[in-house]
């Protein structure tokens, strides 16, 4: 659940029993502003290498920033992976085909968005192209990594949701931790982008990669957002206290 807190008087305002409903859904949105600022302008097909939850925000996310046709997925669990299959097509009305392994993902596709749980990376350098944007969820952990390190090396553009929480966890971490890249390296900020402070994507040929590992800030932006609108509506009930 979401607990609200008027920063004025410390007062709590809600109580949102959304059983993690809103996280994922702000997790999806959150790849959806990466896509808008950093993947290919036309997007034809896309990727999904995890097929869970965020498998199914990320790509709803994706499609209303890119309107790709085909979608291609991979899982380690084959009967996860159909049903994934059998939901998504209908649900976003685009074609969408099971992959054998995550290889043929990453180099159809022109947009890849990886979630899953993995503490050996299995992302590699010689799967990437021109053009080609990733975005990370999966390395919410400083134990968890989804790309082996040389593959942050290929990339023309490295950005993430905050640095300071980076540089200790996901996919960012690791490079600095081997070496390939540096804290000091040119790495940009999410939010410097959506604010005009920075570019994303300048050329349809480069390459982009999305570390992000989830903020508190986007917690409390969709737990206000939720609260104002079940507010409009009139909806839950109003707990008094003595």
């Amino acid at each position: 659940m979401m607990v609200v807190i008027s920063a004025k008087t410390g007062i709590a305002e809600a109580i949102l029993l959304d059983n993690a409903y809103l996280t994922d859904v702000r997790t999806g949105a959150a790849g959806a502003v990466a896509a808008k600022y950093l993947a290919p302008e036309t997007v034809h097909t896309a990727g999904q290498i995890g097929t869970g939850a965020q498998g199914r925000y990320q790509m709803e996310g994706l499609k209303t920033v890119r309107d790709y046709k085909r979608l291609l997925a991979f899982d380690l669990d084959q009967d996860r992976l159909a049903a994934y299959v059998k939901e998504i097509g209908p649900r976003l009305g685009v074609e969408v085909v099971a992959c054998a392994d995550a290889a043929s993902v990453v180099r159809e596709s022109s947009v890849v968005v990886t979630s899953t749980p993995t503490r050996e990376p299995y992302l590699k350098a010689e799967w990437l192209h021109p053009g080609l944007h990733i975005t990370c969820m999966g390395a919410d952990l400083p134990e968890k990594q989804e790309l082996e390190t040389d593959v942050l090396a290929r990339a023309d553009l490295l950005v993430c949701d905050r640095k300071s929480q980076s540089f200790k966890m996901g996919e960012l971490h690791h490079g600095i931790a081997a070496g390939v890249i540096s804290e000091g390296a040119d790495i940009v900020e999410l939010g410097q982008i959506s604010s005009c402070q920075k570019n994303g994507r300048t050329g349809e040929d480069q390459i982009t990669i999305c570390d992000l590992t989830g903020t508190g800030a986007q917690d409390t932006a969709i737990a206000v957002l939720a609260l104002k609108k079940a507010t409009a509506l009139e909806l839950g009930q109003t707990i008094f206290m003595r």
